[in-house]
């Protein structure tokens, strides 16, 4: 297995990367045009891009605002209405691995902000009906919230005529250097098929299984080019307009808004995907045990990039969490109601054999970056200092998803 020699991304990274005669990946060449673009004229060309689909009353929306309890989106939600001046309709697909704190920051980011919102729930039996066909298709159980998280924004933009969608980053851009900043790249259903949803649409589940019915899909269903062409919707990426920096960006909304992180199992930063029991559990195990590398890889990279960490300093981090077994199996199995050897099952028939080799009796990674014992000890010290943010002082002791929440607050004393 090739590794880049400045991150930590292998070769067979699933959106595809390339190396250079020096061994540096894509990803960390196009991370330089960070510090080598001007990007108050790279905002400024993003106000001149909004300005006329603004609102000339204020009164209508403007643009759709993609958002969850998690993420990016209070920075997305200040930049779009405080500097740019524009009156969003915030759009959620709800993912029904609901944790209490992504209940709240979702509840407060539409008080805050004092935004209209639209959220989609889908009948927690047809999401589990997807579930268990995206399990033995492509060995996923976040297909239907990377669908509907991609698909019901758009079905929204369309039916109200709302043409503008504004994303913050372009995950292909910022993990593996798919396009450059200047590319100016927009959303499309072709990227959303090939890499996002793993080259399975919601169509092609339906041809594929047996279990499935028109209906069940539906939620997940891209629309037609011809709709699309009438509303005249686009989805612009604010990460092509500025200089797009997670860490930084979340703990200014912490300091501004009330944030609340949550400590994760298997990655150090506690500012992303608070929002589920699973991404940083068992979701990412999966990722694991398809592909050799894990969700703390791709943090680990984004820091080095950012000079936050050295390639050195990453290696006991990496080994320290890619060990750890995370302890939320049964909860998303007695939800999907599967049995755990059935998983593990589905799960082994995706192993990418570029990263594993069955000896046998069980699998091995052919060459893992970081060979197990090479790293036993971690510095806590050396994690970039990802803090654990509760201002709201709430205690929580909910051991299941949270499927529908309360969608507002009326008071916080600790409103900044």
């Amino acid at each position: 297995m090739k590794y880049c020699t400045r991150c930590l991304y292998p070769e067979n990274h699933p959106l595809n990367i390339v190396f250079d005669e020096d061994g540096v990946c894509s990803g960390c060449r196009v991370h330089e045009e960070k510090d080598a673009l001007d990007w108050d004229i790279r905002f400024k060309k993003l106000k001149e891009l909004v300005e006329p689909y603004k609102s000339s009353s204020g009164m209508f929306h403007d643009c759709i605002i993609p958002v969850s309890g998690a993420g990016d989106s209070y920075y997305i939600v200040d930049v779009v209405k405080n500097k740019l001046g524009m009156n969003p309709l915030l759009v959620s697909y709800n993912q029904q691995y609901n944790t209490p704190v992504g209940i709240r920051n979702l509840a407060y980011l539409k008080t805050l902000f004092d935004c209209d919102s639209l959220q989609q729930t889908v009948s927690p039996d047809r999401v589990k009906r997807v579930t268990r066909e995206s399990l033995r298709l492509m060995g996923s159980m976040y297909w239907h919230c990377l669908a509907g998280k991609t698909a019901f924004p758009v079905q929204i933009a369309t039916r109200f005529k709302i043409p503008l969608i504004i994303w913050g980053e372009h995950q292909g851009l910022e993990q593996v250097g798919m396009f450059s900043h200047l590319d100016e790249v927009e959303m499309s259903r072709k990227y959303r098929m090939e890499h996002d949803l793993m080259g399975y649409e919601a169509e092609d589940l339906l041809r594929e299984s047996v279990e499935l019915s028109e209906k069940d899909v539906s939620p997940y269903v891209y629309p037609h080019e011809k709709d699309l062409a009438s509303a005249g919707v686009r989805g612009i990426y604010l990460g092509n307009y500025m200089r797009w920096d997670s860490k930084s960006q979340h703990e200014e909304m912490i300091a501004k808004y009330g944030y609340e992180t949550l400590k994760q199992q298997r990655t150090f930063d506690s500012y992303n995907h608070v929002d589920s029991y699973h991404y940083a559990g068992i979701h990412d195990y999966i990722k694991y045990v398809k592909y050799g590398y894990s969700k703390v890889t791709d943090h680990l990279s984004r820091e080095i990039r950012f000079n936050r960490m050295t390639r050195e300093e990453a290696g006991s981090i990496v080994a320290h969490y890619q060990k750890v077994v995370p302890n939320d199996l049964h909860l998303f199995l007695d939800w999907l109601e599967m049995p755990e050897g059935e998983f593990f099952e589905l799960i082994d028939a995706h192993r990418d054999t570029k990263a594993w080799e069955h000896d046998g009796k069980q699998w091995v990674a052919k060459a893992p970056l970081f060979p197990s014992g090479s790293h036993e000890r971690i510095d806590e010290a050396a994690q970039c200092d990802y803090s654990l943010e509760n201002p709201k002082g709430v205690s929580d002791d909910s051991d299941g998803y949270t499927l529908i929440g309360r969608g507002w607050v009326d008071d916080w004393v600790g409103n900044p």
